[in-house]
């Protein structure tokens, strides 16, 4: 069993709509906490980091080059602090968010610990724009290209290092909506990737199998991103992003499954849970749900 530290990030400057910045308190409204401690864990919940003030008029508003980029930089900064502190006291960080742009602070404090970090990047989207390609400026597009060191030097270098993962080391699970730019990015680098039609095609089962065989032998720890938008909006409509034709509940729950049984996963995000433009709750409680099967919750 796992000793759990839970860090709330409630970030909702890396995407256009409030709301996101209530993800962490919706997740333990849904029972987050009283699931992982009947499975058997060792559960602390830390609270939430430290996150400026929404100014609305701001955050509403135009702003040039990239939106809210001094609030972004604070956030991950404070998260990357939080989540080295946890894994220094031998805890598994669960990072729950927040926007995407989040990821940025929690994979900054978790490569630290790592020499080759791997990343399962389960998603919609594979957040590897830059600045100039961007179509939005909304950071929670750019996250994982900046953890592997392209992007504004601000973000690329939170807690003082270069990149954070290697491109080798990545695997995008659920892709189905990708930028020009990301597309290039994508063959350029040779990232092992996932799209819908290849789940579609070969079934989750073998996807996860190769995903886990790709990265188990190279990597020391494996970072598990996991954004609700990669399943379908009809399992999840309280999220920000929403693309048809993802991921089912059940093809997620047994991917996670899955990856529980292979105990090679060391931290964790769950990102873009939104109770405003939810359904009483339900994406959270969902999202709940999948975090159950990945911590070990069976039926028998």
């Amino acid at each position: 069993m796992k000793n759990i530290h839970i860090i709330g990030a409630p970030s909702t400057f890396g995407q256009r709509k409030l709301g996101v910045n209530f993800g962490p308190d919706a997740l333990r409204y849904a029972g987050l906490v009283e699931r992982l401690k009947n499975i058997g864990h060792s559960v602390e919940d830390k609270g939430d980091i430290a996150v400026p003030a929404v100014d609305v008029e701001k955050f509403k508003g135009k702003q040039e080059g990239l939106r809210n980029l001094n609030e972004i930089i604070e956030v991950s900064e404070n998260l990357s602090n939080a989540v080295s502190s946890s894994i220094k006291n031998q805890a598994f960080p669960l990072i729950i968010g927040g926007d995407h742009s989040i990821a940025i602070g929690s994979i900054s404090g978790v490569s630290q610990h790592y020499e080759n970090l791997g990343i399962i990047w389960y998603d919609a989207h594979g957040d590897l724009n830059i600045p100039e390609e961007s179509p939005s400026g909304n950071i929670h597009g750019m996250p994982l290209r900046v953890l592997l060191g392209d992007g504004d030097k601000q973000l690329v270098n939170i807690s003082g290092y270069a990149p954070k993962v290697k491109p080798e080391n990545i695997v995008l699970i659920g892709m189905r909506d990708l930028d020009v730019g990301e597309r290039d990015f994508i063959r350029e680098n040779n990232i092992k990737t996932y799209t819908m039609a290849d789940i579609d095609r070969n079934g989750i089962k073998q996807v996860m199998e190769e995903s886990v065989s790709y990265l188990k032998d190279k990597t020391d720890g494996i970072h598990l991103s996991l954004d609700v938008d990669a399943l379908d909006p009809v399992e999840t409509p309280g999220t920000g992003t929403k693309v048809l034709g993802g991921l089912t509940y059940r093809e997620s729950h047994f991917a996670l499954e899955m990856l529980h049984n292979t105990n090679l996963i060391t931290s964790m995000d769950v990102v873009e849970v939104n109770p405003l433009i939810d359904q009483n709750n339900h994406t959270a409680e969902q999202a709940v749900c999948l975090m159950g099967s990945f911590f070990g919750e069976t039926l028998l």
